[in-house]
């Protein structure tokens, strides 16, 4: 009787399954519903014309304000990229100072999540000669002109090297590079994940002195992971460190071309240099170092216009929680001061910072800046995006440097984004919103259009013929707090029947999942869930950002406590109305939001029916140190702050089904939570689900994988909510 009724049931589940219009494999397999992206304009020095690579694989240059892109003069033409009778397949590219050379990479291979090394081609577009940067020295990452255009520098083997392109001869800068023990010029694991930092290496404006850092790794506790594949795993090694545990020693070093010496910066006591910026005109380094608590944040100036570099700090940030540190920052061309950004007000702003100094606030009011976007500094406008129509929209600015003269640049209300050219005079727009794939536009500086470059007509007329549930917007009222939250119905929606809820949750620091943008073929999966009759809410808790510092930052020192609450108090608010059946609510959740829906399955008292796990973090002792001591301090100084919200602890309170998901090769978030999480489990005696994807990271992606990664989340899904 039992067997029957099980066959029953996933007979009933398949047959509807194959009447729906969407399924997984045209999400995640065919990739039907992806949006097209423009290609990269990049500006020339006049601020006029561009240069791209156009779809035939030539590189071509035109005239910014034409209309069109019928007039571009190709410029690297496809057929002379060849190296050794191989054609080149070119991934990026970049023209030198004076625009008579041009860097090519070709056959990226990722590192890390930011980091690649690649093949480096020199192409002359006098001699139209195509030559290798460097045989002797491939492959390699991060190479770059000198400002002058006569050199170019790439890290190869954890060393920095300089090519000059007059000589043609290369000098290798640092001799002590050695994987999993130093770096020069690139950053370790933890920096390059945490202050999304690759390139630690700069030329000065006179292309004299070379600025590196160099990373001590060998002290810093090392991880290990077995790849699959062969008779015996290989086991691949790299430095991570945990929470509490020693960071790599990081020094910051001037090597000087005249006279071919390193010289090692003093910059006093500190713990991390996370961003070093050179000044556009004059040979002044601004470098920002941290302690580990990071809620300080050093300005030091590095003037090497004299003899001896002469190093000077000449500001401080101080917090009570944590001070960010972002990307929010230009030099101004007088060598007087800079731009930032700063939550010292309470949100998120811009500031003019000086030498001396002086700070002054350039905007405010009670809403965040998102991205600083650049200044123009012959007008003296700057630009940045900001959250003042609300916490899940994006709108494009401009201001005065004195703080008047605010405009909004952008018109729809959704998500803008814009990338702005050589000079400042063009941006590249990108608009999109819940519904509706981005659009992107080549834009004057005032927002005027120029042409649009794609319009994902194609995907919205694809989209008209597929049975689609708008995704809309509401604020969720609990006893603490009001929150956003976004939600999509069921496709063939009636008030009067009771339907189960899936619960999409992150609920990370300062990352919002509740926006008015575009979501891809996460889009589609959750509409796919609509169509067989799930509503598909999501809700941004505590934590979250754009709604000032005191929302973002009051869930210092005990990560997951206040986003637990609001998560489990809108879900019940939630499911108190008329057409939601409250004993079906299932919860899924990512890297963060795993260890959300963790919690949410043993620390929720059953609220939950169902929840899926994918990459979880289960206890912050065992993730990496930079991103929980900034909001958790050390285990050694705040253990209750680990322990109280670790689901490993409360394994024994698990109700519900629960579905943990990992790549046994997540470099991020290690395969070791779930491990543990799994003994833990075992222990109190609960039956889970598990599946691992050997050799997998934290996206778990890569041919099939995807496609019978959701396919197998979708099944869950159908037969436990």
């Amino acid at each position: 009787m039992k067997l029957t009724s099980i066959v029953f049931i996933l007979s009933t589940v398949t047959t509807q399954f194959l009447a729906q219009e969407l399924n997984v494999e045209r999400i995640w397999k065919n990739y039907e519903f992806s949006a097209k992206r423009a290609g990269s304009y990049q500006a020339m020095n006049d601020g006029l014309h561009y240069v791209e690579m156009s779809q035939n694989g030539d590189i071509v240059s035109g005239l910014i304000a034409a209309g069109s892109t019928s007039q571009n003069e190709i410029i690297v033409p496809k057929s002379a990229l060849v190296y050794n009778d191989n054609p080149i397949a070119v991934a990026g590219f970049e023209l030198n100072a004076d625009e008579q050379k041009v860097l090519l990479w070709t056959a990226p291979q990722p590192i890390y999540r930011r980091s690649f090394e690649a093949f480096y081609f020199l192409y002359d577009l006098k001699s139209k000669k195509l030559e290798a940067l460097d045989a002797d020295h491939s492959p390699q990452t991060l190479a770059e002109y000198s400002p002058d255009g006569k050199m170019v520098s790439f890290i190869h083997g954890n060393d920095l090297f300089v090519k000059d392109l007059t000589s043609g001869k290369t000098q290798k800068i640092t001799q002590d590079g050695k994987r999993n023990k130093v770096i020069n010029g690139t950053t370790d694991w933890v920096y390059e994940e945490e202050f999304a930092i690759t390139k630690a290496y700069g030329w000065s404006p006179d292309s004299r002195f070379l600025a590196f850092l160099k990373f001590d790794e060998r002290e810093v506790p090392e991880f290990q992971m077995a790849m699959y594949g062969a008779l015996y795993p290989q086991q691949y090694k790299y430095k991570y460190p945990k929470a509490g545990e020693i960071n790599s020693v990081v020094t910051l070093h001037l090597f000087d071309l005249k006279n071919t010496k390193i010289e090692t910066v003093d910059l006093d006591s500190y713990e991390y240099i996370p961003r070093l910026n050179w000044s556009r005109k004059s040979n002044q380094l601004i470098v920002q170092t941290m302690n580990r608590h990071q809620n300080q944040l050093n300005y030091w100036m590095v003037d090497c216009n004299g003899k001896k570099p002469n190093t000077q700090k000449f500001y401080t940030e101080n917090a009570a929680t944590y001070v960010e540190v972002d990307n929010n920052l230009v030099l101004l061309e007088d060598g007087k001061g800079l731009i930032r950004t700063s939550e010292q007000s309470g949100f998120n702003h811009l500031y003019y910072l000086g030498f001396d100094g002086s700070t002054k606030a350039i905007t405010n009011g009670t809403w965040d800046v998102i991205d600083f976007l650049g200044i123009d500094e012959t007008e003296n406008v700057l630009y940045f995006t900001s959250a003042q129509e609300g916490a899940i929209y994006k709108s494009i600015h401009s201001i005065h440097l004195d703080g008047s003269k605010q405009t909004k640049i952008s018109q729809e209300k959704g998500y803008n984004d814009a990338a702005f050219l050589r000079g400042m005079k063009y941006f590249i727009h990108t608009y999109s919103n819940a519904n509706t794939p981005p659009v992107i536009a080549l834009r004057k500086a005032d927002g005027e259009l120029i042409r649009i470059l794609e319009d994902n007509n194609t995907l919205l007329e694809k989209m008209s013929k597929e049975s689609l549930s708008n995704k809309t917007f509401l604020t969720i009222s609990t006893a603490d707090i009001e929150l956003n939250a976004s939600l999509i119905l069921p496709t063939k929606y009636n008030p009067d029947l009771k339907y189960p809820v899936f619960v999409h949750v992150y609920g990370g620091p300062g990352h919002n999942e509740v926006l008015d943008a575009w979501d891809g073929n996460d889009y589609f999966f959750h509409q796919l869930l609509a169509q067989e009759g799930y509503m598909v809410l999501s809700i941004d808790p505590r934590g979250t950002q754009y709604r000032g510092a005191a929302f973002k930052k009051s869930t210092y020192l005990q990560l997951g406590k206040l986003e637990l609450q609001d998560v489990l108090a809108a879900t019940k608010a939630f499911s108190k109305r008329p057409d939601v059946d409250p004993t079906r609510l299932g919860i899924m959740g990512w890297s963060y939001g795993g260890f959300m829906s963790s919690l949410a399955m043993t620390k929720g008292e059953g609220l939950f029916k169902m929840g899926i796990a994918v990459a979880p973090v289960t206890n912050w002792r065992f993730y990496d140190n930079i991103y929980t001591e900034r909001f958790m301090q050390t285990p050694e100084e705040n253990a209750s702050g680990y322990d109280d919200n670790s689901p490993i602890n409360f394994a024994t309170d698990l109700q519900g089904k629960y579905f943990l998901i990992h790549g046994a090769a997540d470099d991020n978030v290690h395969y070791q939570n779930s491990m543990e999480m799994i003994s833990a489990l075992v222990k109190a005696n609960k039956q889970f689900d598990l599946f691992i994807y050997p050799n997998k990271n934290h996206g778990i992606y890569g041919g099939n994988t995807r496609n019978h990664l959701f396919n197998m989340i979708h099944d869950y899904i159908l037969q436990e909510l």
